[in-house]
């Protein structure tokens, strides 16, 4: 049974947590303040498990980060980049500044010349980051219930940790468009923005992207 580290507590976290316990992995979701993680953990089962960031990164063979951007690097700091070594992390953060929408559109605190995958993947070389699951809503992230399947656009240096993240998508449901190196996470991360658009405007949340090919 893999194991599988979660740095977050927050929805994503918890319905990626949950999700992966369904398709029969072990997960350790992680937070400054275990407490908050216990109806999470109780109606989890025994393959639930809570811990801090640092027990997180050690208990996963997978990593996912799942915090705000703009606490991303601190998280991976807490964490412990040397629990992090060689191991493929799920990038799911997203660049979003501390400012209010624009006519829907979310601010964020990146350029078009660098992604924050790009920003983490320069401050921890040692880790293999691959973007994923940034650019649909939690509630849809495993076992999307569409007609047609969606598509998940990633993204990432290393082959191999890339490898890993389509079997994950494809047990969860997933359609998978590779976009290549960590500079694909510079159109990656701001579909995130789109996909928020009709939910900021109209309250439509319930939707996700699919790549339609000749």
């Amino acid at each position: 049974m893999k194991k599988v580290g979660i740095i977050g507590s927050g929805v994503v976290a918890q319905a990626l947590g949950s999700g992966f316990i369904k398709h029969g992995y072990e997960v350790m979701l992680s937070s400054r303040d275990e407490s908050k993680l216990n109806v999470w953990k109780e109606k989890s089962g025994a393959k639930a498990h809570t811990g801090s960031f640092e027990d997180a990164a050690k208990f996963g063979e997978i990593i996912v980060l799942a915090v705000k951007g703009n606490a991303a690097a601190n998280a991976v700091e807490e964490a412990g980049p040397q629990n992090l070594q060689w191991k493929t992390v799920i990038d799911t953060s997203n660049p979003i500044a501390d400012a209010p929408p624009e006519n829907g559109v979310l601010k964020y605190f990146t350029t078009f010349d660098e992604s924050l995958m790009e920003q983490l993947q320069t401050q921890f070389p040692e880790i293999h980051f691959v973007k994923s699951f940034n650019s649909v809503g939690n509630a849809y992230m495993v076992d999307p219930p569409f007609a047609e399947k969606p598509t998940m656009f990633i993204c990432g240096n290393n082959d191999a940790a890339k490898q890993q993240v389509k079997e994950i998508l494809n047990e969860f449901g997933w359609d998978i468009a590779d976009m290549g190196k960590a500079a694909g996470a510079r159109a990656i991360e701001p579909l995130c923005m789109l996909w928020c658009i009709p939910g900021m405007l109209n309250g439509q949340w319930n939707h996700a992207f699919r790549l339609v090919k000749a």
